[in-house]
Order: C-alpha cells, then sequence, then structure tokens
C-alpha cells in the first residue's frame, strides 16, 4: 500500500501570509502531494499554565503568529481542485457544535467533498479560558460534540438537548457533499483517547515518535476497533511530521535538527509500520514557500514515498 504524502498548509509563523497560502496550495497540487493540512492555535500565553506537548516543552516561537483555521481552509479550497483538505487538528471544545458543523459542512461543500476532519482536545488550558470554555469535564464534553456532529449531519430535522447546548427540532442545511458526512479523525495518546479512536473514529492523528512507540499505540486502537465491533483495517493512521532540518536559514527555527537524510529514514520507517498517510509541515524550518516546496520536494526523493 502506497504511503500518501501531504503538507503543511501555511498558516502560521512567517507562512501566517495570503501569498504563502496560494503559493504552497496550488504548488502541491501540481506536483503531486495529496493533503494540505491546518492546525488550531489562539494564543501563545507570557507564562504558560501547560507544558507545550513538543521538543523541550517549551511554545515554538512561529505559533506566536497564527491564522484562524475554517478561513485558510476555504481559501485553500477555492485555489485546489483535487488536493484533499485537513484539519491536524481543531479544538473542537472551543466551538458549539451547530457553528462548528455549520463550518465545516461549508468547507466540504465549498472544495466539493474534499474535506478531512480532525479534531482533538487541545492541551492547553490558557487557550480554554480565552474561549471561555471549561477546562474540567473536557473529554466528556469532546465525546458530546462528536456525538452532536453525528446527529446534525445525519438527520433532517436536528433535535440536541445537552446540559451543554440545546436545538430545538430544526433543519440545518446543507448536508456535507460527503456522504454520509467528511471522515472524522481523532488525535491524542492517552490510553481513554487511543480508545476513543478505536472505538469511532475512522482514522487517528498521530505524530512522528518511535517506531515502537507508534505501533504500540496503534495495537491499542486496534484492540478497541474490535472490542466494539468494528474492524481495525477501516481505522486509518495519518502522522503529522514537523522536521527541523539542521542547518534551516529561517530565523525563529529552534536550534540543531537533523539532515533530509535522516528525516527521509525516519519518514521510511514509519511508512514501513503500514501507516497510510503522512504530512510534513515545514514552516519552522523554511524560509519562504519555494523553499518549503524544496525541502518536501527532497524529503519525498529522498524517502521513496
Amino acid at each position: 500500500m502506497a504511503v500518501r504524502l501531504g503538507l503543511g498548509l501555511p498558516q502560521y509563523g512567517r507562512f501566517a501570509d495570503p501569498d504563502a497560502l496560494v503559493t504552497v496550495a496550488r504548488e502541491a497540487e501540481a506536483r503531486g502531494f495529496t493533503s494540505l493540512w491546518v492546525g488550531d492555535r489562539l494564543l501563545t500565553p507570557l507564562e504558560p499554565r501547560d507544558r507545550y506537548p513538543g521538543g523541550d516543552g517549551t511554545i515554538p516561537h512561529a505559533h506566536r503568529t497564527f491564522l484562524d483555521p475554517f478561513t485558510i481552509l476555504a481559501a485553500a479550497a477555492a485555489v485546489t481542485s483535487r488536493i484533499r483538505l485537513g484539519t491536524s487538528t481543531l479544538n473542537a471544545n472551543w466551538y458549539p457544535p451547530a457553528l462548528l458543523a455549520r463550518s465545516l459542512t461549508t468547507i466540504d461543500r465549498l472544495s466539493s467533498g474534499r474535506l478531512e476532519v480532525g479534531l482533538g482536545l487541545g492541551w492547553s488550558s490558557d487557550e480554554y479560558a480565552a474561549a471561555g470554555i471549561p477546562w474540567e469535564g473536557r473529554a466528556a464534553r469532546f465525546d458530546a460534540v462528536l456525538d452532536a456532529l453525528e446527529t446534525i449531519w445525519r438527520d433532517d430535522p436536528v433535535s440536541l438537548t445537552d446540559r451543554r447546548w440545546s436545538v430545538a427540532p430544526s433543519h440545518i442545511l446543507p448536508k456535507p457533499a460527503q456522504s454520509p458526512r467528511p471522515p472524522i479523525h481523532l488525535a491524542g495518546f492517552s490510553p481513554a483517547a487511543l480508545a476513543r479512536v478505536g472505538r469511532r473514529a475512522d482514522g487517528w492523528l498521530a505524530v512522528a515518535m518511535p517506531v515502537p512507540v507508534l505501533t504500540a499505540m496503534w495495537g491499542t486502537i486496534r484492540e478497541s476497533a474490535e472490542r466494539n465491533g468494528r474492524d481495525p483495517d477501516e481505522v486509518r493512521v495519518i502522522v503529522r511530521v514537523n522536521p527541523i532540518v539542521a542547518g534551516s536559514p529561517a530565523a525563529d527555527a529552534p536550534p540543531g535538527g537533523r539532515t533530509v537524510e535522516e528525516i527521509a529514514e525516519h519518514l521510511g520507517a514509519t511508512a514501513e509500520t503500514g501507516v497510510h498517510e503522512m504530512f510534513l509541515d515545514l514552516q519552522q524550518t523554511a524560509r519562504d514557500p519555494a523553499h518549503l516546496l524544496d525541502l518536501a520536494e527532497a524529503l519525498r526523493k529522498a524517502s521513496g514515498l
């Protein structure tokens, strides 16, 4: 099975720029990459309550500037025609489900059914506070959001009753272009999050990690799928890769990094586990759109993907 390869869409740091967005979206499609992905950051606190879940726990400098994911995907949909468009990830709990469903439905229809919905809990209690959402009970809230999205996209009329929100019997139209709905992929690495993926998701949004750790977590997902009467082979694995290329000229790139060959070796080893898709977010290591695309091509060639 060939592993699909996508790119992170220009959205943050030096790449929070409309020209970069259009250039990379069009070129990625022309060069045969299979997908484009956006993330969801709201702010960078000066004194974070929580550690960033990567690197040394420091929030990347580039994350201080971040464009809205829904708007970015809508713009990408307008300048492409084939490439898939994904979120990795939206912090689902920040958004009332009816509004979240409307935004995602609109992007799916604008793109003629190319949306991949990736949802997660988020990691920053500072961002939850800024969004006016309680940090406590976030896992239960997440499941309720997922239930609400399924109902809104499936039913007509829609009726929802929950202690957090309610929808009187109503028409909520249109429905997504994809039937019965866009694919829903879930992020997370805790045992409860992995069990949730196996129980109800179309895919798991993973990140680059040592291969034994990846395969162990994937095994947990497969076991959960089987326990819930699902075919584990139908659960996709999509891996986000945020490489820092050694000697990167980007002014805000963290020090260190690995060579293209070293990164490509890890990509190849990850691909051999049977994952379905990987995407490269090069916004912290590339200096401009042309360099980002050149790095992506170099990594694709060196890894054989």
